[in-house]
């Protein structure tokens, strides 16, 4: 038991350590744009942690626990840990949580690690665990049962909101950098994500134990195989399948995530939240994957963990923290301060069509803006990659929230030959675009499948691009024209005044599967972009 614990802990303690010297500033915007910090509160003397065996549904769970020395009956946090950690990842919040008055229970979920089973990915059997856990938290520690709280990063964010359905004795959820759709995670806009999919799929196989069932569904989801399977699989393990029995249920809900997720794109949060008729606060800043929330592992100011803390405090505690009184949609723009709204429909008051012109000759740009015309087209090979793209997994949005600068391209190296470029006056205000872009494709003799893909930039007076947001989107079945309605990835950007807003379109990004065949895919006349703007 003993070396199983320091081994896990030099290599918790490294990762951690990584990323705070590589993502440190990441998290921590100017002081004066910053949400309110958490109140202040008494320290109180602890037991200090202590590691237990929790009988799960059939397994044990590796666990670990902390709570305020002094009898008394308290608010209690659960924790799931992130997939591939293990119940040692909150180590520094859970000593924070319970010196302020909680008693802390962070678990290794089933198939991780040293717990027992196989791999559930937040399934049936993760749920019954989950309220195992609530079950020997209450029969074992001073937690108040009427009191009992989840939340967690990424995995342990997906569990924490999933278990809100199923246990309504969780009363409070801190999901940071969760998913809400996990069909939207993997075939958004029927497209497979291929990097972020493939990084779970190897973190499974190293570090636990994937069997058979989670290892059936990666190999149909890579071979493209037994589609409608891998959706049900992934309908089980989505909180949108059991909104309403969240709603009834009354837990509430805080949503934090990054703009730039790889892994659980923006999105499917937004309907999520719409959705809630609980208490609700949806936060989304710059960054990919866990990349805001990193530092506060390692005990450093960290505004994502100052927001659960203060939402525990409110929903459990009992505390007037003041955030049950704020604007509950809270968004760090990519390029700016904090903005707060009273709903997500509040973010934007018009939306402005940009029709895509035709391409002029001389240097392979087409106009965006005014009414779509018509009479024109520009054909793309399939299958034919340009400089444009999204990116790597987890890095390129993860530097992008470090350094505070979007990826950035030489916008005359996209090849005209691969891709179809439009770009728009340069405005002589600042442009300010709050929602999700919707880009409308008219399409020309397309095959019976394939994939485009779309990258709004803001690009200057010199040719360099910084990407906004961008998105892909493929088809199956039937040949000939067809239109195509894609909701780009959610943003909050200000392009500059005197800064063109331009389109790129072409058939190939690394970080998903294409399911494009040989020939060419024609945009013709017809086809815009509807920008969101405040």
């Amino acid at each position: 038991m003993a070396p199983r614990r320091r081994s896990q802990t030099t290599r918790l303690l490294s990762i951690v350590a990584a990323v705070t010297l590589i993502g440190g500033a990441a998290a921590v915007p100017a002081a004066s744009a910053a949400p309110a910090p958490a109140a202040a509160a008494t320290t109180l003397a602890t037991t200090g942690l202590r590691f237990v065996d929790i009988a799960g549904d059939g397994v044990r769970l590796k666990a670990n626990h902390i709570a305020p020395s002094a009898p008394g009956s308290y608010p209690a946090i659960i924790f799931p840990s992130s997939w591939g950690l293990n119940d040692l990842e909150y180590l520094v919040q859970a000593k924070k949580l319970a010196a302020r008055g909680y008693v802390v229970v962070s678990y290794t979920p089933r198939g991780w690690w040293a717990s027992g089973g196989e791999i559930d990915t937040a399934g049936p059997r993760d749920m019954a665990d989950l309220s195992k856990v609530v079950d020997w938290t209450i029969a074992n520690t001073a937690a108040d049962p009427a009191r009992i709280g989840a939340g967690g990063i990424s995995y342990g964010a997906g569990i924490s909101l999933l278990g809100a359905a199923f246990d309504p004795r969780i009363r409070a959820v801190a999901a940071m950098s969760g998913w809400t759709d996990l069909v939207y995670s993997l075939y958004g806009d029927q497209t497979r994500h291929k990097q972020s999919t493939g990084l779970l799929s190897l973190t499974a196989q190293l570090l636990g134990n994937p069997g058979a069932e989670l290892t059936g569904k990666l190999g149909d989801f890579s071979a493209n195989r037994n589609i409608d399977q891998v959706m049900q699989w992934a309908q089980v393990r989505s909180a949108e399948t059991y909104r309403e029995a969240i709603n009834a249920n009354q837990p509430a809900v805080l949503l934090a995530n990054a703009w730039g997720d790889t892994f659980f794109g923006a999105n499917q949060l937004v309907d999520f939240y719409s959705g809630l008729t609980t208490a609700k606060r949806l936060e989304l800043r710059p960054g990919d994957h866990a990349i805001a929330e990193l530092t506060g592992l390692a005990g450093l100011d960290n505004d994502v963990w100052t927001s659960a803390t203060r939402w525990f405090d409110e929903h459990l505690a009992g505390l007037d923290t003041g955030i049950a009184g704020e604007a509950p949609v809270v968004l760090k723009l990519d390029n700016g301060a904090y903005e707060s709204y009273p709903a997500w429909s509040a973010l934007n008051n018009t939306t402005r069509r940009y029709g895509l012109g035709e391409i002029r000759r001389l240097d392979g740009t087409g106009l965006l803006g005014g009414n779509p015309s018509s009479g024109w087209s520009k054909s793309l090979p399939a299958d034919a990659d340009t400089i444009a793209n999204g990116g790597a997994v987890l890095i390129t949005n993860g530097l992008a929230a470090i350094t505070g600068e979007r990826p950035q391209i030489w916008l005359p190296h996209v090849n005209r030959a691969r891709a179809g470029v439009w770009a728009a006056e340069r405005p002589n205000s600042p442009l300010k675009i709050r929602g999700i872009p919707k880009l409308h494709l008219k399409l020309t003799g397309t095959a019976a499948q394939g994939t485009v893909v779309a990258y709004l930039y803001d690009l200057d007076r010199l040719g360099r691009a910084k990407l906004i947001t961008h998105q892909p989107v493929s088809w199956s079945g039937g040949t000939g024209n067809r239109s195509l309605d894609v909701d780009l990835t959610a943003t909050a950007y200000d392009l500059p005044a005197g800064h063109s807003l331009t389109l790129v379109v072409d058939t190939v990004d690394p970080l998903y599967y294409e399911e494009n065949t040989a020939g060419v895919i024609t945009v013709a006349g017809g086809s815009y972009v509807d920008i969101p703007l405040k």
